[in-house]
């Protein structure tokens, strides 16, 4: 059994079969999924499908993208669902993403922060998303995040980084990225890191794994991100199906 520890399922992109889409993965060994939102309305649609699916679960959050549209009601809101919500497990998808110049970085690390506080606040895991921003990254969690623990989602840091992560409580995240042939750096990081710290996602509709890549991506096709990390580790993918399953259910405290 699998679980697809991030996957966007709510997305539009599956607007037009979404149930099928969320059948298949179960009919192909996912036993639980995580929905995590990117801003209000995404976060309310996961919020829906968590209550509505077994084996579904939701993040909350604002991703830095969409920082800029911050408001006190929508962070309330967040609060709100983490509070009162069962099936939400997570805030997130939250961090920092200096690839595109805007939002600007002083407004992505002030939104981020006000998301680290809260996590540490109500004890709940965070969902990070971390491009190219490694340094104020670090420095944030740091500074505000005694306490905090979660998954760095799509890791793309280093060894280094990943073991100064691990003494703060962090699992890390790999996607159909670890499949590609010319990714060395996320193989040598699937094959190295403390098997009972990764964790195995999509992120759908994104980062499709071969033999599907340039086609929308599912939650059922983890179970080629599972398969690699085996190979890697000269495992049976059965093994690292179950032990990934296991590191998710810990982390997110889900009996």
């Amino acid at each position: 059994m699998l679980f697809d520890t991030h996957c966007h399922v709510h997305d539009e992109a599956y607007n037009e079969d979404r149930d099928a889409v969320i059948q298949r993965a179960f009919q192909s060994g996912v036993q639980y999924m995580m929905f995590p939102g990117t801003d209000i309305p995404t976060s309310a649609a996961a919020v829906e499908l968590a209550r509505r699916y077994e084996g579904v679960y939701a993040a909350v959050g604002i991703h830095p993208e969409e920082a800029a549209e911050i408001t006190d009601e929508a962070f309330a809101q967040i609060r709100y669902w983490i509070t009162h919500e069962p099936k939400v497990v997570a805030l997130g998808e939250v961090g920092l993403d200096y690839h595109w110049p805007e939002p600007s970085r002083e407004i992505q690390k002030k939104v981020f922060i006000e998301q680290v506080k809260m996590a540490v606040e109500l004890d709940i895991p965070i969902d990070i998303h971390d491009r190219e921003a490694h340094g104020d990254m670090m420095d944030i969690l740091h500074t505000y995040g005694k306490g905090i623990r979660g998954v760095f989602h799509c890791y793309s840091g280093s060894l280094e980084m990943a073991q100064e992560l691990m003494k703060m409580g962090f699992y890390f995240g790999f996607t159909g990225t670890t499949v590609f042939p010319n990714s060395k750096k996320v193989k040598r990081l699937a094959a190295e890191l403390p098997l009972e710290r990764i964790l195995i996602e999509t992120d759908s509709p994104y980062l499709t794994p071969p033999p599907y890549r340039g086609k929308r991506n599912e939650p059922r096709y983890v179970q080629y991100v599972a398969a690699e990390i085996a190979r890697l580790r000269n495992m049976e993918t059965s093994e690292v199906a179950r032990i990934t399953l296991e590191n998710g259910k810990r982390i997110f405290q889900i009996n």
